[in-house]
């Protein structure tokens, strides 16, 4: 009588030889999966750093673009100008400090920006008449970064390093233009020319805050 035969089925050689072929296959898919990843998480940091960056670039541009003549009270009681810089930092009063709760408070604010520890930093004060004890408030806008230069052009079209020129006692001066380089470590050197608004009207700054225009008249 003739043994039954066994059922279809795998040996132990090709299980071993299944499994080994799907453990090479399973870490080739791995590999391309965590190099999928890192390249996706490379590329959100490129595009976190370059939406920093453009912020930082627009947040500058603008206060520059709303500088007004008003100078301040400095911390010991001496007057400062409306507009101050040297080649690494500045200082100024601007207009449309936003105050959609409709404080008693003025809508100029005084900011200043300088490079502090490889960050571009910009600062704003509580106040525009200072105590001696007011500070400015810093928020980091842009780090990586190397340098930062600026200059000045006067209505002479003369550049400067400093502002206000020498020689010049008039604390309500503004530069018709302002030039500021930035140098960062992954989007090289960043250069921008600002031209700034000569004469604001009388009725876009608070009333009795900016001295209207040299000629003008209050509406």
């Amino acid at each position: 009588m003739r043994a039954a035969r066994a059922g279809p089925g795998f040996t132990l050689v090709e299980l071993l030889v299944a499994l080994a072929v799907f453990a090479v296959m399973a870490a080739l898919a791995y590999g391309g999966l965590a190099a999928i990843a890192r390249t996706r998480g490379a590329l959100a940091a490129e595009e976190d750093a370059f939406r920093d960056l453009t912020r930082a670039v627009a947040t500058f541009d603008r206060d520059l673009r709303e500088a007004v003549a008003r100078p301040v009270v400095g911390n010991v009681g001496q007057t400062l100008p409306a507009f101050v810089g040297g080649p690494g930092a500045v200082e100024f009063t601007r207009l449309g400090f936003a105050n959609p709760q409709a404080e008693p408070r003025s809508n100029l604010e005084r900011v200043l920006y300088e490079l502090d520890d490889g960050t571009l930093k910009r600062g704003n004060y509580p106040v525009l008449d200072r105590a001696p004890n007011t500070a400015p408030a810093l928020v980091a806008l842009r780090r990586n970064a190397t340098d930062l230069r600026l200059r000045y052009l006067d209505h002479g079209n003369r550049w400067w390093d400093a502002w206000p020129p020498p020689q010049t006692s008039d604390s309500t001066l503004l530069p018709r233009a302002v030039e500021w380089r930035l140098t960062t470590r992954d989007y090289g050197e960043i250069v921008r020319v600002v031209e700034l608004v000569s004469e604001w009207p009388t009725a876009a700054a608070d009333a009795g805050t900016v001295p209207p225009p040299a000629g003008s008249t209050s509406p």
